[in-house]
């Protein structure tokens, strides 16, 4: 059984169609990746799922009951951290996570969940006085109140530095292994590349793609970055590698010690490197650098692209 399903879903607001025959699933047990530009439907999609918009045509399912006649099941059995709310100022976080736990009926502990997300030692100061990121960690425990079969998570690394964010992908997986699914929106290109299975991309409402990273990478026309160190920098040598076929750009990195060569190629690597040998360079080191999931991202999601 899929997690998440929807069947050609469509929205409207008006004349604004937010949501256009959209269709994709969500395999249980796995981190979805969910990725869109401003506008691209990411927000409706959610909230259709939990019920707080009902679609205009079409339909979804959450862990096998309807979004629309079966909210309160899926509501029990999942956890949200939503976009851009905001904690209640004159409540403390044990507060916080009283009330999440009397409202899915469980006797989860305070303590142990605020533990897991880096807020026991702020449990009982008031969230007036927290910061973003301590903020964004609160939701995420009450979140995970309940042991939910499945997270929405969406943007779930606002507000949180760099450790603050490792932490939360650590939490993801943690979760995956006990067995949930989880579903996560986000614009942080690095966040989703280093944290989901499987990736899909809206674009105008529409799931334009859908497969692992690399499987996206490949389905799209994007360059490989080739940085090459030779013993010197030569005017024909770079000219001759300019005329590769398959070479869209050539640059020298002017930041290294070594001179380096910066090359952006669809095609072959190796012609590139012969290129610089046949005009005498020694080639003393090379590393490749694959399109990122942002390339990626631009590819599916710039007008008039794939």
């Amino acid at each position: 059984m899929s997690a998440i399903s929807v069947d050609s879903l469509h929205k409207s607001f008006g004349s604004t169609v937010a949501l256009e025959d959209l269709s994709f699933t969500v395999d249980e047990g796995e981190v979805f990746g969910f990725l869109g530009p401003n506008g691209a439907g990411k927000s409706t999609t959610i909230n259709v799922l939990l019920d707080f918009v009902r679609p205009t045509s079409g339909n979804a399912t959450v862990l096998g009951f309807d979004t629309v006649t079966e909210t309160r099941a899926i509501k029990q059995r999942t956890g949200v951290l939503p976009e851009g709310t905001d904690a209640y100022d004159r409540l403390t976080a044990r507060q916080h996570l009283e009330f999440a736990i009397d409202s899915k009926g469980v006797e989860d502990d305070p303590e142990a969940l605020l533990e897991r997300v880096g807020l026991a030692d702020s449990i009982d100061i008031k969230a007036g006085g927290y910061s973003k990121g301590m903020e964004q960690r609160l939701m995420l425990a009450m979140a995970l109140v309940g042991e939910p079969e499945l997270l929405i998570l969406d943007e779930p690394s606002t507000g949180l530095d760099p450790n603050g964010a490792r932490e939360m992908r650590q939490i993801v997986r943690e979760e995956v292994d006990r067995g949930a699914t989880v579903f996560f929106s986000s614009h942080s290109m690095e966040q989703v590349e280093a944290v989901c299975d499987r990736v899909g991309i809206l674009r105008d409402g529409e799931m334009v793609a859908t497969d692992s990273v690399a499987g996206l990478r490949d389905s799209v026309d994007a360059d490989t970055t080739l940085r090459v160190t030779v013993d010197r920098i030569d005017d024909d040598a770079l000219e001759a590698v300019r005329t590769i076929e398959d070479v869209t750009d050539v640059q020298v990195d002017e930041g290294r010690a070594d001179p380096t060569v910066v090359v952006r190629c669809n095609g072959s690597k190796t012609a590139v490197l012969s290129a610089l040998e046949s005009n005498g360079l020694e080639v003393t080191d090379f590393a490749t650098e694959e399109a990122s999931l942002e390339d990626v991202f631009q590819a599916y999601t710039t007008e008039g692209s794939t």
